[in-house]
């Protein structure tokens, strides 16, 4: 099957799955009433589970539920099921918190130490299928003093873990008791947050409504939908024809409503990167040379100027370029003539159709990338073009998580991810070896004890002068020997029906779901007057 089948398999089934709400919610003026306590958002990304024991949520911004801390708006750490940011003793090894009077979860039951102590002893335990519970490596144990102190005591002192206490807390008196990798808890949650689920249709969309006990007060807005379309193309359509009140789009489809005037363009600023994964596995893309040829064949410049039509920047690995955490000197510019200098040298020698060859193997591999993700796609296409030019043949294909998944071994995939709240959580889970072809993490299988090294040294300090110093040795090790090409951190870009006063964006993470984008402080809104 081809890209493009695949492509319009996807648009057809994603604007099936609409048809209903559409039919319901469009008016025939092709625009959405005045009614401003309901929002419906088109977003790509649907998530697996509603657990936040399995991982949602961790970054905050959930809905359903709270953490102990938020961020706010400039990212900085803010009280939200803590009375106050944690006293920090034992030179970092102990973190205290005490609760907010009065907080109590949907149901009514009121939250207390013993729910933070079960989430993250939960969380922790081996039998839960949670990808990254080893954010919270450094946790020796977790103990309840009274009903409203929390304490954790940590193996060694670990400069990012107030930042993994955003993650949502949920009820002992209902998540537990069952199996946590398969109950009912996954998609019937109960939380403390400013929502609670109504529906959620796989597929099609998660419908939440306000919750009237809301500690923080009852939000203003609702209803909230968030409507599951992959597909670029067809969440436009969607958004232009009045189902939607606001989306996440890419550039270029974003700057066709730049005339209108009832809607709003929003950028986000991100660490949001777009990378190949060079799979070590493979005899073409486990070559060292292979890997350095191709980190400088790339023009990352017109990608950004092309692909993002500026709304962007070049990458050169997980952390921007405009990050305090980013090592000067570790740019990569694209030097074609570099390129072919290091393959000839490595003895990959162009064959008759230019595409170059070693010991009997072609300089070819395989690029997948989701069907439906223009960005994705173009980023792809136009790595191809540019690993040609230094005579490796990359072919493109797209397919669905679940067809590209079993081939991360073997095949490069055209992967995102990116959180701005601290460096461990992006380089240690892409580069540590210990993570190697675990999921998602480490897709490249990368392996490289020099960066281990560092990885854990700056993981176990809580000194910012001597994590900065481990994570410039891990970047310059990265630029001698990459694992995956970095090609761009994009912005993300919105489109939203201007009818509400409050929202604003953060810097943000990966994640395009609802826990990012104008709406993540939605809760906070207040009617257009």
């Amino acid at each position: 099957m081809t890209a493009r089948t695949i492509r319009t398999l996807a648009a057809v089934t994603a604007g099936a799955l609409l048809a209903g709400t559409a039919a319901c919610s469009a008016p025939s003026d092709g625009k959405r009433g005045k009614a401003t306590d309901a929002l419906v958002v088109g977003i790509a990304n649907e998530p697996e589970t509603l657990n936040p024991l399995l991982g949602y949520g961790k970054d905050g911004n959930s809905k359903i539920f709270d953490g102990l801390l938020r961020h706010d708006a400039d990212m900085k750490l803010a009280p939200a099921l803590a009375a106050a940011l944690p006293e920090v003793g034992d030179h970092g090894r102990t973190y205290t918190f005490t609760l907010r009077d009065g907080v109590r979860f949907s149901d009514g039951k009121p939250l207390t130490a013993r729910d933070v102590v079960f989430t993250y002893r939960t969380i922790l335990d081996k039998k839960t299928n949670n990808p990254s519970k080893g954010e919270l490596d450094a946790v020796e144990k977790v103990t309840a003093k009274g009903d409203d102190t929390v304490v954790f005591s940590l193996k060694y002192p670990y400069a990012a873990f107030a930042e993994r206490t955003v993650l949502p807390v949920v009820p002992e008196h209902v998540a537990g008791g069952q199996d946590v990798n398969t109950g009912r808890f996954n998609t019937q949650p109960v939380g403390t947050g400013p929502y609670t689920l109504v529906n959620w249709s796989k597929g099609e969309k998660i419908t939440l409504k306000a919750n009237p006990g809301y500690w923080g007060g009852p939000p203003k807005v609702k209803k909230l939908t968030m409507a599951i379309i992959k597909d670029d193309d067809i969440r436009a359509t969607r958004l232009r024809s009045g189902d939607l009140d606001g989306a996440i789009l890419p550039p270029n489809l974003a700057k066709t409503f730049k005339s209108d005037e009832d809607r709003r363009t929003i950028a986000a600023k991100t660490a949001d990167y777009r990378a190949v994964t060079l799979p070590t596995e493979n005899r073409v893309t486990g070559d060292r040379a292979i890997r350095r040829a191709l980190d400088v064949a790339v023009d990352r410049t017109t990608m950004v100027d092309a692909i993002l039509e500026g709304a962007g920047k070049e990458a050169y690995g997980p952390v921007p370029i405009d990050s305090p955490w980013f090592t000067k000197g570790t740019e990569r510019r694209h030097d074609l003539a570099k390129a072919k200098r290091i393959l000839d040298e490595a003895g990959w020698r162009p064959g008759e159709d230019g595409v170059r060859e070693k010991d009997g193997h072609r300089a070819a591999f395989t690029l997948w990338y989701p069907s439906g993700d223009k960005l994705r796609q173009e980023h792809a296409l136009a790595y191809a073009g540019d690993a040609k030019k230094a005579g490796i043949r990359v072919t493109v294909q797209s397919g669905t998580w679940e067809v590209i998944e079993p081939r991360m071994k073997h095949d490069a995939v055209l992967a995102g991810g990116g959180n701005p709240a601290d460096p461990d959580f992006d380089l240690y889970n892409l580069l540590h070896s210990s993570l190697a072809g675990d999921g998602f993490n480490n897709m490249a299988r990368y392996r490289n004890p020099d960066v281990d090294k560092a990885l854990d040294e700056a993981r176990r300090s809580a000194d910012t002068g001597d994590r900065r110093l481990a994570y410039d040795q891990v970047q310059r090790e990265l630029a001698d020997d990459p694992g995956y090409t970095f090609l761009t951190h994009i912005d993300h870009v919105y489109v939203i029906r201007d009818a509400w006063d409050g929202f604003s964006t953060q810097v943000e993470p990966h994640d395009h779901g609802l826990g990012a984008g104008p709406w993540w402080n939605v809760e906070a809104w207040q009617p257009k007057k």
